[in-house]
């Protein structure tokens, strides 16, 4: 049934109001072009997790390190183009032979194309993959917001300054999400992140070395698979948290009151500073750190989306279209 002026005029309006409590982005933007896309972004992250269940983790990965360099526009998704000189963030040091998951997001696009060609961006794409990935690890569910477009370019520069490295203090390590708009209660919220997956030994060696801060028998257990000279084993693999490094939970607070943090960074949240307090909440409370989680997660996934005319929706995650 072809819809008459007047529906197509309430529609748009109804668009509109819903859009601007979320800052341009809207939590139905798809209800009518791509009805559903959220069912075929589950079904395609089932199918990933259950082929390996670690993908949960690399994709909310994945999410966050996209949003923190020039904002969610799906920019980590761009493949290096040599012959047109086009230099894309994969290369970055905080993502070369790290960030994964490039080829579940070409699957979840193809089922995206193949039902709603053309509509559905990229960045929208890898933020439902992220929330997915996460329920089905175990954890809270939310509404994510839509409506992004995809960027047409990228920054290696921002990637190799703006994502937190491993190594920062807590001073630093709350500085650095201040300059994305996000809280302190953010940060030590979106950390619990880390209750699922695995960092390499590059970014664990000092700590389960140098720092004093750390269990003993805990920085033992990790030097065993991390030796102390570099590089040697420098992409060996850890469990963020040892007891349920696959089931999104709140046990990674309880490592911290532990000190049983796998990389420096984390047991920053727990060190007789500004957090303390908070990390032992979650810890007690998984109800609490969930209900911060996703909402850290929606106010995170608003960093400077492209909307409107801005950017563009890509047919390959990979590539800026050619014309």
């Amino acid at each position: 049934m072809a819809w008459s002026t007047t529906t197509w005029h309430c529609l748009v309006a109804l668009s509109l109001l819903s859009s601007a409590a979320y800052g341009q982005l809207n939590t139905k933007f798809y209800d009518y072009s791509c009805p559903h896309l959220e069912f075929i972004v589950r079904l395609s992250m089932f199918k990933a997790i259950l082929t390996e269940r670690r993908m949960g983790a690399s994709l909310l990965r994945l999410h966050f390190h996209d949003c923190f360099v020039q904002g969610c526009d799906g920019s980590i998704l761009l493949d290096d183009v040599p012959g047109k000189n086009f230099t894309g963030e994969k290369t970055a040091f905080p993502n070369v032979n790290s960030v994964r998951g490039f080829e579940v997001i070409d699957d979840i696009k193809r089922n995206v194309e193949y039902f709603c060609p053309g509509v559905v961006s990229c960045a929208d794409i890898l933020a439902l993959a992220a929330r997915e990935g996460t329920v089905l690890l175990g954890g809270p569910s939310w509404a994510v917001p839509l409506g992004r477009r995809d960027s047409t370019t990228a920054s290696l520069d921002a990637a190799n300054n703006d994502l937190p490295p491993p190594t920062l203090n807590l001073s630093a390590l709350i500085q650095s999400f201040a300059n994305k708009s996000l809280s302190a209660r953010d940060l030590t919220a979106l950390s619990g992140a880390h209750t699922i997956g695995f960092s390499q030994c590059l970014n664990f060696r000092d700590h389960v070395y140098n720092d004093t801060n750390i269990d003993p028998a805990f920085a033992t257990l990790r030097r065993g698979n991390c030796p102390a000279a570099a590089p040697n084993g420098d992409t060996n693999l850890a469990p963020f948290d040892v007891q349920t490094q696959l089931r999104f939970d709140n046990a990674y607070y309880g490592n911290l009151l532990a000190k049983r943090g796998l990389i420096h960074s984390d047991q920053e949240l727990f060190n007789g500073a500004s957090q303390d307090a908070l990390v032992q909440q979650y810890s007690a409370n998984q109800a609490l750190f969930f209900a911060d989680f996703a909402a850290a997660m929606i106010k995170m996934g608003n960093l400077s989306p492209l909307t409107g005319n801005a950017g563009q929706i890509r047919r390959n995650c990979r590539a800026v279209n050619s014309s």
